[in-house]
């Protein structure tokens, strides 16, 4: 037996709780019942009306025979062994720290779909809870995703592993949101259909959370070339719809807010050395190329320098590519010492092939 597979080796399903019932959570759920080594243990939902459904019809498919609660005390009392970690982002990363530090305390592993993805970005305290609480439950908390989790952090690592004297890693995910589901993320989070007044009075809360989201995976880029950031720069930009727009999520009509681009700086020595754009268009095909189309640009700059480009079709569903990967990281993460455990310290999470 290989040391891979001996490490992600089960001789039972792995339990898998859900955390939210998104258009994440709800591909979370589909996903775990489509695997032969998982099964659902429970669901937690935020939204009152959703509880008491089964977990299978929240996702779109028969009953399961589990049901989901709105009652944290619920899940804390299931015997399980992962919980993939999937809310809305909270302004403060410090307001979600006492649920998953609970969720750890309780013997479950955490699998977050919304930062963790390098929680030392935070500073000692945060750190020290965390660890905390991983040892009172003897497992680990780990983050996933694509942007923080692969696209931005773990990609330009392994770019940076055919380079030498590296002098900057530049990363750009530019998003589309048209066809994007959720309200709350589209409308709330992004700030899309807003007037300019109202988006710039909500600016300063959601500066607050892009950095403590991003920042992140600068850190974690910086912590696997083997420097410490002095501090991280954020600049945002914004443009207004110059027509009407439709998107999944509902109308972005002329003159409010439809695209921002944020740019964060991780500084080294007085200079940028890591630099991470994202831009969020409402509806890229009616708003042009400014800011760059749908899709990621990744450069390292060394001996020698590469770069790495995809456009939109790069994947066919973003939603359901983070879940597998948060659920191809259930085996690696369950078998992981206790503590948080990024992906500088855990085997490659693998996906499987279906014959």
């Amino acid at each position: 037996m290989s040391p891979a597979r001996a490490f992600t080796s089960s001789t039972r399903p792995h339990r898998v709780v859900q955390w939210a019932t998104g258009a994440i959570g709800r591909s979370v759920i589909r996903g775990v019942l489509d695997r032969d080594d998982m099964e659902l243990a429970g669901a937690w939902v935020h939204t009152p009306a959703k509880a008491g459904v089964d977990a299978g019809v929240l996702a779109g498919r028969d009953p399961i025979g589990v049901t989901a609660t709105g009652d944290a005390g619920d899940i804390l009392d299931l015997d399980a062994d992962c919980v993939i970690y999937a809310p809305s982002p909270a302004p403060d990363r410090f307001t979600e720290l006492e649920t998953v530090c609970r969720l750890l305390a309780s013997g479950k592993n955490v699998i977050s779909l919304n930062g963790f993805v390098y929680p030392q970005a935070h500073g000692p305290q945060y750190v020290n809870e965390l660890e905390q609480a991983c040892k009172r439950g003897g497992v680990s908390v780990h983050g996933s995703g694509i942007s923080g989790g692969f696209m931005a952090d773990l990609m330009p690592l392994m770019l940076a592993r055919l380079s030498r004297r590296i002098t900057h890693v530049y990363v750009r995910e530019v998003s589309d949101f048209a066809r994007h589901p959720s309200w709350q993320m589209v409308h709330h989070m992004l700030g899309f259909g807003k007037n300019e007044e109202a988006y710039l009075r909500a600016l300063r809360p959601t500066r607050n959370a892009m950095r403590a989201v991003f920042s992140e995976s600068l850190h974690l880029v910086a912590a696997g070339l083997g420097v410490d950031l002095d501090e991280i720069d954020v600049d945002v930009q914004h443009r207004l719809a110059g027509t009407d727009l439709t998107t999944a999520a509902g109308p972005v009509p002329r003159g409010t807010v439809a695209g921002a681009r944020w740019t964060f700086s991780g500084l080294a020595a007085g200079r940028p050395v890591i630099t991470l754009e994202v831009v969020h268009k409402a509806d890229a095909a009616r708003m042009g190329d400014e800011w760059g189309s749908p899709g990621y640009s990744l450069r390292v700059d060394g001996r020698p320098s590469l770069t790495l480009a995809t456009d939109e079709t790069w994947v066919s569903d973003a939603i359901s590519a983070a879940a597998a990967h948060a659920l191809n990281s259930v085996p690696v993460v369950c078998a992981a010492e206790p503590g948080i455990r990024t992906c500088l310290d855990l085997p490659m999470a693998r996906g499987h092939m279906r014959i």
